[in-house]
This record gives structure tokens, sequence and C-alpha cells, in this order.
């Protein structure tokens, strides 16, 4: 007996499609599935073939609930998907950027998939009506303040204290995917349904970090398709920006995506991507700017700026090919506000990771070396300073008067205390080695007290922290500065530790966490210390 015809449904608010919805919606249709694509508002460039319905009749219109830190409606689309199935028959969920390979077949009615080895996604989502996981996702998200306790015992108990003192914590405020993929494995694992999930190659055979290879000319698929590929996900939020800030808005034609295009006969150019500063109609906050394309004037490149004013770090770092740079992370110009006046004073400038690719990305700790691309940077922008380079591999080879190295594992506390034991009273530190949270917080609470008054501390790279190094269950360094940035103290899952670190609060005249890019919408990246 074949498996009975399954519907797709989808969920746009208002306002134009892009090529990116076009693509994905219409694969569904030429893939043989009726879909169905529900709206709160006008629509533009719906493709041909699509039933159009009204999502008030869903879920009213009324008090869209966005996640705070991003503006995104993705709260909105879970509790929709969710009451949807709920009333529908034979239906399955799809995101507007999941792409269809082939049809969608189920016996059972459940038709979900891993994402990762921790996650099952709902960008995908079909579950029977009576499913005992879907009764549990609509009991929960029917309240807005229900505490998840699917995460640490420490995050749980502060939810449980906030409501039990009159101020609970919203929805909203709660980490990104406390209705979505987080809820959804949650409840399938409590149920037992988890065993209908389907293998990663199902329905993301691109994990997240591997979403640009969907961009590479000529990149070879076939360790990512395979025969038993349904859909692709292409993590729609940030292609999007990714196709505006770097690709031209279009992917390459020799693209996965560019001959996706091409097999389904649509054109970028009739349905042009919104500018990330202007919101798209998915119910993301709209803000009123003026999109890039519709404007002639152009950012000016880092390179068309070198050699005006003051020595610059940006131009350093673009200079010796240092990550700090424009190309990449940007921090210089930060560090440009922040080390101006240190220049030319004799300082002690100590930074710990002096070169990418050590055993954080799986490489020997014995790797031979043969640059250092921040100490050449940092000698040449601090004519008088001396240079301190702490690493876990060699660089002992590098000689200069104002240059001292120090060899050094940051697993224990101890071996940071041994290593720098003649270093003198620091100026600055840069934390840029292993990105370890526990190696982050061995290094601030080893050396933060001997930095000398008026000094900076700052600890980089705050949202990547190496798999093979992190220790399950720890805070990570971005949400322990971030909680004593709001509220002035130190929370940490090892009760030890916390009290170590608030040891040092009347030591600290500031603290700052910027987001990745200076962009308030994105995750923590890099925090600044001031001592007093």
């Amino acid at each position: 007996m074949s498996a009975p015809e399954y519907q797709i449904a989808a969920l746009w608010m208002e306002g134009p499609l892009s090529f990116l919805e076009q693509l994905c919606l219409k694969s569904f249709v030429d893939a043989g599935h009726h879909v169905k694509l529900y709206h709160y508002g006008p629509l533009r460039n719906v493709p041909e073939g699509i039933e159009l319905a009204d999502a008030s009749g869903i879920l009213p219109r009324t008090d869209f609930l966005a996640h705070r830190r991003t503006g995104s409606p993705a709260l909105h689309s879970d509790l929709f998907r969710y009451r949807m199935l709920e009333r529908s028959d034979r239906t399955i969920w799809a995101d507007t950027d999941a792409y269809c390979m082939r049809p969608f077949k189920t016996s059972t009615g459940h038709f979900y998939g891993w994402e990762s080895e921790k996650h099952i996604n709902g960008g995908v989502l079909g579950l029977p009506q009576d499913s005992d996981a879907l009764q549990e996702l609509l009991e929960f998200t029917n309240d807005e303040f229900a505490i998840p306790t699917w995460y640490d015992a420490e995050y749980t108990r502060q939810l449980k204290e906030a409501a039990e003192s009159g101020n609970p914590v919203h929805a909203s405020e709660q980490p990104w995917g406390v209705w979505g993929p987080h809820a959804v494995t949650h409840f399938l694992q409590k149920t037992g349904e988890d065993r209908y999930a389907l293998p990663q190659e199902c329905l993301y055979p691109f994990a997240y970090r591997d979403r640009r290879k969907m961009l590479k000319p000529d990149f070879d698929t076939s360790a990512y398709i395979t025969e038993n590929t349904f859909s692709v996900h292409l993590y729609g939020r940030r292609m999007r920006a990714r196709l505006v800030e770097r690709e031209g808005g279009a992917p390459h034609p020799a693209s996965l995506l560019g001959r996706l295009l091409k097999k389904h006969g649509i054109d970028p150019s009739l349905a042009p991507l919104p500018s990330p500063r202007t919101k798209s109609g998915s119910g993301e906050r709209k803000t009123g700017a003026v999109p890039v394309a519709a404007i002639a004037v152009k950012p000016v490149p880092a390179a068309e700026k070198v050699g005006r004013g003051q020595v610059n770090l940006t131009d350093l770092a673009d200079k010796y090919g240092s990550d700090k740079g424009s190309k990449k992370h940007r921090y210089t110009e930060l560090y440009q506000l922040l080390f101006l006046p240190y220049r030319t004073r004799k300082i002690n400038f100590l930074e710990m990771g002096l070169l990418i690719g050590g055993p954080e990305h799986g490489v020997d700790a014995d790797r031979r070396t043969d640059d250092l691309p921040s100490v050449r940077m940092w000698l040449e922008y601090f004519t008088r300073a001396h240079v301190h380079g702490l690493d876990i591999s060699d660089f002992s080879w590098f000689e200069h008067e104002r240059f001292t190295f120090y060899r050094c594992n940051m697993e224990k506390r101890a071996n940071i205390a041994a290593a720098t034991r003649e270093m003198p009273p620091p100026d600055i530190v840069v934390d840029d080695a292993s990105h370890a949270s526990h190696h982050q917080q061995n290094g601030f609470l080893e050396l933060f007290p001997r930095l000398k008054s008026g000094g900076l501390y700052i600890i980089e790279d705050l949202r990547w922290q190496p798999k093979t190094m992190e220790k399950p269950g720890i805070t990570k360094t971005g949400e322990l500065f971030y909680r004593y940035q709001t509220e002035g103290v130190f929370v940490h899952s090892d009760p030890a530790v916390a009290e170590q670190f608030n040891a040092l609060r009347h030591d600290i005249s500031g603290c700052f966490v910027f987001q990745a890019g200076f962009n308030r919408r994105k995750r923590h990246q890099v925090a600044v210390i001031h001592k007093r």
C-alpha cells in the first residue's frame, strides 16, 4: 500500500516574496505537491499553482510574537505551525527556505529530521493530529511565560526565581529556538516520537556551518545531497544577508543555488532580495531605511582609506593578514578607538593566541609555525610597547627586541601563572587563544588581577567555542560577561568559579560586550573590561 499524498503548508506574513522564497515554494509545486501559502496581508511575486489562505483563521494577526534580540517573528511562526497541524489533515509544514528535492512521503504522518546530533528541527514538520508531542507543544506554547526545562539547571533555576518574584521571563527574551527546534526536540524525545526522526542527510544535508558551500561555484554536493535527501534547508535569514552583502544580490550561476534557480526558471532580477536593513514582509521589524540597491552611494572599501589620518590599526591588520581587520572580524575598528592613546606610550601588551589553526581546529600543538600577523601589527602600531605573546604552540623562533614569548597550555590556571611569572604587569591583554570557555575564564581570573590600574582586558570570539575542547554544561564566557554588564553580578554553572569572578567586581570600572560586526541583532563576539 502506497503512502498517502501530503500537501505542503507555509507562512509568509505579507509583502513581496524574493527569488529565494519563490524557488523553495515552486520546488514543491514542481515535485507534485499541493502547496497552501498562508498570509496576513497582500502578497507579491507568488509563483503560479499555489493556493493562498488567510493565516488569521489559524492564529490572529494581533500581537505578533517576535524574538526580542533579533526582531524575527520566529515565535509567531512556531505557534502558527503547531496550531495549523492540529487543524489540518495530511499536511506537512515547510519553512519558506526549505527546497524540495523529491516528494515528501510518510506512512505515519510523522515527517521531520535531525539537523545536528542534538536537535531535531521543525523547519519541515509533519505531525499527525493525534501526536502526543504535538499536544505537548500546543500546551507549552499556550503560555508565553512557560519555563523550558531543557536547558541547564542554573538557567531553569533563574527562570523559576524570576517567576516567583513576580517578574516572569517572556518567551521573546528566552534563547533563540525555545519554541522551535529546542521544544520540538524535547517533546519528541519525551514522548518517544523521536524514533520517527529522519537522519540529517534527509532534510538538513548542509549543516549551518556548511551553508556557504551552497554558494560556491562548481562545488561537488554529492557528499551532502544523496538519494535519501528529501529537501535542503537554505538558512534563509543568513543566506539572504550573505547574497546581498557578499554575492551582489544573486548566487553565482554555477553554484548549487544558481543551478536550482535555472532549473525552475526563476529570474532573481524579477524578485530581488531586500536589503538586510529593510526587512522583508516575513514579519520582521521594519526600519524605514532606504534599500542599498536603491541608492547610488556605495560603501568605501578599507583599502581606499589607507594613509588617511593617523596610523590606523585596520590598515595594519589588512597589511599583515590579521583576521582582526576589515576582511573578517573588524575588531580593529573598535581597537583604534581604545588603543590610540596608548600608541606612543611605553606599555606592556599581552596577546594570547598568536596564529589561527591550532589545537582548537584539530591541529597538533607542536605544529610548524611560520608567521605572527597580529604581533607584527602590534609592534608597528605601538612604537614603544613591549609585546608579550602566549600560545600553546612554539613561536620562540621570532626574535625582536620588543617581543617576549611564553609557551602555555591554558587548561589550568596554574599553567598560566607559571608561564607568565616573569612578565611585568600588563596594560592591555587580548585573549585570542583557543576560545574554549574555561580557557578564557582561566586567563581572566589569573591575569586580570595583575592588570595595571586603568588597563584593558579584551576577550575575542565569544560566539565560537571548539567542540573538542569545550566542557559540557559550562557557562559561556559571553553569557558570563553580558550578565555582569546588565546586572552587575557574575553567574556561573560552577558556584566556585562564580565566587572567584564576583571577588573581582570591585576592580572592574566598566564591562562592554559587543556583538559580531557590532550589529546588535547578532550574538556576543568581543568583551572589553576596564580596570579601575
